[in-house]
């Protein structure tokens, strides 16, 4: 067993990439022990070493354990491996989720249950093994990483949505049950869209590869929204700029919502890329697709931008010469 000396120990499960590498690369910096886990091997290796490189002197260390979360038995083990290494786990944040575009009709049921297994039950088998590691009076935290798909929702990702939604609120009954729990906190972060590399590795059925709708953050910045929830707990916290106004919109205004959903996610969410239907890394990881950032920097939103701002422009006339 290694020590964690004053840092914490954290468990990070979908830490291969976007928001878990991110969170792995600034939590090393910080000196935190850490347990990385995700489906593939080969590139939990290569995270370990990218945190090495940042960590300060000292620094405890990374443990590998690849993991799949719809494995019950897997995720429990990872959790009683941790205590075994670092001889305590103080927080587990999940952020390991698999998607696959295109209408409800056209995604194959097995790929769409597969992403509910993924996404929502294996959420759930991770939320489990660590509240049963911390109830009892031993505490911790339990971070979830949700989206503003938890909150609103848009065509062409139902696969997604339906899991996101169901995470909220797995997590918010959680906050309600661990509320008499002496030190246990669980916190959900809710990311809008994020450079990640998860819109490429995604299935898709729509004949078209996905892309991240602006406003974009950059992982890094879901990142430092986790190392500050496990700083001063929060029962949620959002990381996006344009999230409020989107989750006001779907709630008050959800028939003009529901007119210019549609052709924006056309316009904004859905690249020029054309393809053929697959499944992407829902059944199994692409791990030569692995990585922090995605391929969707900032620079692409002019252009898909302005033609967003119209096509909006129009779909408002429309709704509105229709309540007329």
């Amino acid at each position: 067993m290694r020590a964690a000396r004053d840092g914490r120990v954290v468990v990070l499960v979908g830490a291969s990439s976007g928001i878990g590498r991110a969170t792995a690369h600034r939590l090393a910096r910080r000196g935190d022990a850490l347990v990385l886990s995700s489906r593939s091997r080969a590139v939990l290796d290569v995270v370990a070493r990218e945190c090495q490189d940042v960590a300060p002197p000292g620094w405890p260390g990374a443990y590998v354990l690849p993991t799949d979360v719809t494995d019950r038995d897997a995720v429990e083990v990872l959790l009683r491996r941790a205590v075994d290494r670092f001889g305590r786990v103080d927080a587990v944040m999940v952020s390991a989720a698999v998607v696959a575009y295109g209408r409800f009709v056209d995604v194959p049921a097995d790929v769409f249950d597969r992403a509910q297994l993924v996404n929502l039950l294996g959420t759930a088998n991770v939320a489990r093994a660590a509240l049963d590691l911390f109830t009892g009076g031993r505490g911790g935290h339990l971070v979830v990483v949700g989206s503003l798909l938890g909150r609103i929702t848009t065509p062409w990702m139902s696969s997604y949505v339906a899991g996101k939604w169901g995470v909220h609120g797995l997590t918010r009954t959680l906050q309600q049950e661990m509320r008499r729990e002496a030190g246990v906190h669980v916190s959900l972060v809710a990311p809008g869209s994020v450079d990640t590399p998860v819109y490429s590795q995604a299935g898709s059925y729509s004949g078209r590869v996905g892309r991240p709708p602006p406003p974009v953050v950059r992982p890094e910045a879901v990142a430092r929204a986790v190392e500050r929830v496990l700083e001063h707990p929060r029962p949620m916290v959002s990381v996006g700029a344009g999230n409020a106004l989107m989750v006001t919109a779907f709630r008050l205004l959800p028939r003009l919502f529901d007119a210019l959903v549609t052709p924006l996610m056309s316009v904004l969410g859905l690249s020029r890329d054309k393809v053929a239907p697959h499944s992407g890394n829902v059944w199994s990881p692409t791990p030569e697709g692995e990585a922090v950032h995605g391929r969707w920097g900032r620079q692409w939103l002019r252009l898909p931008l302005a033609a967003g701002v119209a096509v909006s422009g129009i779909a408002v006339v429309r709704a509105l010469r229709r309540a007329a």
